[in-house]
């Protein structure tokens, strides 16, 4: 025979609570059908664990309850590598009984038969281990330890642990609990959702792990691309956009504002590309008649409200329910580098086109720039030549217009006059340097193109004069 008693388990798990005395308890029968038989139960921490009945006397085949327990409350579990064990030993109690002392000292002679009947691991268990376990400051890595814990776990402690373990993006934690069954569509709908964890936690992993383990996104709460918009992250959008073919890149939150809003509120400009490129409407105006374009310029964001300006024509003239366009929020929060392209720019070019000079040197005046182009790549001098409006032309070079500057086709503005067919614009261009054969985009664009001929022999002997001098 190799053992006197059996354990009815095979592991100790003690449900930890913080600062309590958590104790759990086991029982042993005695195998002998006519003997007594001592047993003594010892740990390896005794300073930590203790049993309330640590020696005792077993009638033949009789069962007895024991004790396991802290020796004091803990603010933290008591864990350790390896595992700490609770140890069994027996031995033949021929007199059939005997007091405490003397059965301890019945384990202390020398020769005497002792048996090991168990040695049986102690687990601490429950919601408040595996929170301690989850702890970025706790360093005990045990995949063992861990598994017993959250077997420990109802549903709701599995959801409560399943939150926090998205929130801080452990995805082995959340992978763990997720196959002891927390159910992801079920974790506290009261408050954020997982989904919306996983984006804040700014790990695709964990976006990708709820993806797989059937996370449904609900749109009366979740604004996941709103969050990754507000947090620079195209790659977590991306991640969600092929998780979820069907996403809304136009839903809006309680503002009415679309993701849009929000990467331009911060001035995201890849992020605004990346949602423009799969279809969020620029135009789209929020419950204050605040388009993205309003928001990009009240903060300053100037690459953000080019970019913007470039994927809708009319969006700097939206007025929001205040009346006010871009341009005007731009001033008034001082952002004079936005003035030019939501509203001189524009101002600049229809006073060159009509030659109001006045008009042109109060906008460049206000900072409108000289050679600042639409979006055709015509500059105001582009304008000007091309509708004859010889003084505003001049008064353009005056102010540093390029005069060889060249539009998306690839002419220059005294391409466009001749074109056109004004001369004295013509000559006046020639007069500060225009060059008659300039290599544009594509390429050479001479001034005896077929389209130009009935206006050749006015301007063609001047540019050569001027080549010559």
């Amino acid at each position: 025979m190799d053992r006197l008693v059996k354990l009815d388990i095979k592991e100790v798990n003690i449900i930890f609570n913080r600062n309590e005395i958590c104790s759990t308890t086991f029982k042993l029968t005695n195998l002998m059908h006519t003997m007594a038989v001592a047993v003594s139960l010892t740990t390896t921490n005794p300073s930590v664990l203790s049993l309330t009945n640590p020696v005792s006397v077993l009638p033949p085949l009789s069962t007895s309850s024991f004790t396991l327990c802290l020796s004091q409350p803990l603010d933290y579990p008591p864990l350790s590598t390896p595992l700490d064990s609770l140890i069994v030993k027996s031995t033949i109690l021929s007199t059939g009984k005997a007091n405490q002392e003397a059965i301890q000292q019945l384990f202390s002679k020398p020769g005497l038969k002792i048996f090991k009947d168990a040695v049986v691991p102690i687990t601490f268990v429950g919601l408040q281990v595996v929170e301690f376990l989850l702890s970025p400051s706790t360093k005990i890595d045990n995949a063992y330890v861990l598994s017993k814990a959250i077997k420990a776990c109802d549903e709701s402690q599995l959801c409560l642990l399943l939150r926090s373990a998205v929130k801080c993006g452990n995805c082995y934690f959340a992978s763990t609990l997720i196959e002891a069954g927390a159910d992801v569509n079920k974790c506290d709908l009261t408050k954020r959702s997982l989904m919306s964890l996983a984006v804040q936690s700014g790990k695709n992993d964990m976006l990708d792990l709820l993806i797989d383990s059937g996370y449904i996104v609900n749109n009366l709460v979740d604004r996941l691309l709103h969050e990754a918009a507000a947090m620079d992250r195209v790659d977590l959008m991306e991640t969600l956009c092929l998780g979820y073919l069907d996403i809304d890149v136009n839903l809006v939150d309680l503002h009415g504002r679309t993701a849009l809003h929000v990467a331009a509120i911060y001035g995201h400009v890849e992020v605004l590309q990346f949602l423009v490129s799969l279809g969020s409407n620029p135009d789209t105006a929020d419950h204050h008649g605040w388009t993205p374009l309003h928001c990009a310029s009240i903060a300053g964001h100037v690459e953000a409200a080019e970019f913007l300006l470039t994927c809708s024509v009319y969006v700097k003239y939206a007025l929001t329910k205040e009346k006010q366009t871009a341009f005007a929020l731009a001033v008034e929060k001082g952002h004079s580098e936005l003035h030019d392209m939501l509203y001189l720019g524009d101002a600049l070019q229809r006073a060159a086109r009509i030659g109001d000079i006045h008009e042109i040197k109060r906008c460049l005046g206000e900072g409108a720039k000289v050679n600042g182009k639409d979006q055709n790549g015509w500059t105001p001098l582009h304008r000007a030549a091309f509708k004859g409006q010889t003084e505003s032309v001049k008064v353009l070079l005056d102010h540093g217009a390029n005069v060889d500057v060249i539009d998306n086709s690839g002419y220059t503005p005294l391409h466009r006059a001749v074109e056109a067919g004004h001369v004295a614009v013509a000559l006046a261009l020639i007069g500060h340097g225009a060059k008659a054969n300039m290599k544009g985009l594509k390429g050479v664009v001479p001034l005896h193109l077929d389209s130009f001929k009935n206006h050749l022999s006015l301007v063609t002997p001047l540019c050569e004069e001027r080549e010559r001098a």
